[in-house]
C-alpha cells in the first residue's frame, strides 16, 4: 500500500479541515474497521469490493467478497480465469455486467500494466467498469492517495451540510458536490478519512430519519439548521416507467434433457444460460 502524499492535497480552508478531523474522531470510535477488504487492504481487494458494493448492501456482499478472492486471489488469477468461472462466483450477486467488466479490466491491467495495479485515478477509471468516484475509492483506500470521493453516501452528507439545491442528477449540482467533496478531503488519513464519510452517510445521515443527533459535524449542517434534513438532496422529477414484456420457452427432449443456449455478453442477463 501507498502513503499518503501532501503535495497532492490543495489548501484547505479552516471550516474544511475541521469538519474531517471531527468525522475521523468520530470514526476511530464508532466507525467500520473489520470489513473483510479491510483486513488488507490492498488495491486489489479494495477494487473487488468497491465493485461488488454498487448498489448491493455490504451485508449482502461479504460473503460473496470472501469466496470471490478465495477462488481469484490476485489480478493474475483473475484475468486468467474462464468468464464462466467468474459468473459462476459472482452468481446470486446481480448486475452481471460487474463482474464481465472485472474480468475485461484485470486482463486490461495485465497487458497494459504488468499485472501491477494502477495508482492513479485517470488511470484506474480507465478500466472498464469504473466511473470516477469508485476510481478514487480504490486510489484512496488502496494505495493511499489523497482522491476525493462522491458516491450516493457522500452526495447526501454534503447536500445537507451545505444545503445544495437541485437534484443530484444535475450537472450543475454535481459539479458543486465534487468542489465540497476536493475542498473537504484531508492530506493525511486519507483511507480512513474515505471510509469514515461513507459510514457516515450509511449509519447516520441516512435518507430517512437521520439520525443528526449522533453526527459528528451536526453542528454546522445547514440542513439540520434548518429544521429539514430530508429536503436534501432534492428529488429529481421521476421517469415513467418503461414496460416491456418478453416469452420464455422452455425445450425438453423425450429424455428430460433441457436445451440452453448462452445470451449474448451484452445487455440483460449478459453472459448467462
Amino acid at each position: 500500500m501507498g502513503t499518503d502524499i501532501a503535495h497532492d492535497a490543495p489548501r484547505k480552508s479552516r471550516p474544511a479541515a475541521s469538519f474531517a478531523r471531527r468525522l475521523l474522531a468520530w470514526w476511530d470510535v464508532h466507525g467500520r474497521k473489520n470489513l473483510p477488504w479491510q483486513r488488507e487492504r490492498t488495491p486489489y481487494r479494495v477494487w473487488i469490493a468497491e465493485i461488488m458494493l454498487q448498489q448491493t448492501r455490504v451485508s449482502t456482499v461479504e460473503p460473496y467478497f470472501e469466496r470471490f478472492v478465495a477462488g481469484f486471489p490476485d489480478i493474475h488469477a483473475l484475468a486468467g480465469a474462464d468468464l464462466d468461472e467468474v459468473l459462476h462466483l459472482w452468481s446470486g450477486l446481480g448486475y452481471y455486467a460487474r463482474a464481465r467488466n472485472l474480468h475485461r479490466a484485470a486482463g486490461t491491467i495485465v497487458r497494459e500494466h504488468g499485472g501491477v495495479f494502477p495508482d492513479t485515478v485517470e488511470a484506474v477509471q480507465a478500466l472498464p467498469g469504473i466511473g470516477r468516484s469508485t476510481a478514487a475509492a480504490i486510489v484512496a483506500q488502496g494505495c493511499g492517495r489523497r482522491a476525493a470521493i462522491l458516491d450516493a453516501n457522500v452526495k447526501r452528507v454534503l447536500a445537507r451540510r451545505h444545503s445544495v439545491p437541485g437534484p443530484v442528477t444535475a450537472a450543475a449540482t454535481l459539479a458543486a458536490l465534487w468542489r465540497l467533496a476536493e475542498a473537504h478531503t484531508p492530506a493525511e488519513r486519507v483511507a480512513d478519512y474515505t471510509q469514515a464519510v461513507m459510514d457516515l452517510g450509511a449509519t447516520v445521515c441516512v435518507r430517512r430519519r437521520p439520525r443528526c443527533a449522533a453526527c459528528p459535524v451536526s453542528a454546522d449542517c445547514q440542513a439540520r439548521t434548518a429544521g429539514d434534513p430530508e429536503r436534501y438532496p432534492e428529488r429529481a422529477p421521476r421517469r415513467a416507467r418503461r414496460v416491456e414484456r418478453s416469452r420464455f420457452f422452455v425445450v425438453v427432449d423425450p429424455h428430460g434433457a433441457c436445451l440452453v443456449a448462452q445470451r449474448p455478453p451484452r445487455g440483460i442477463w449478459g453472459g448467462q444460460w
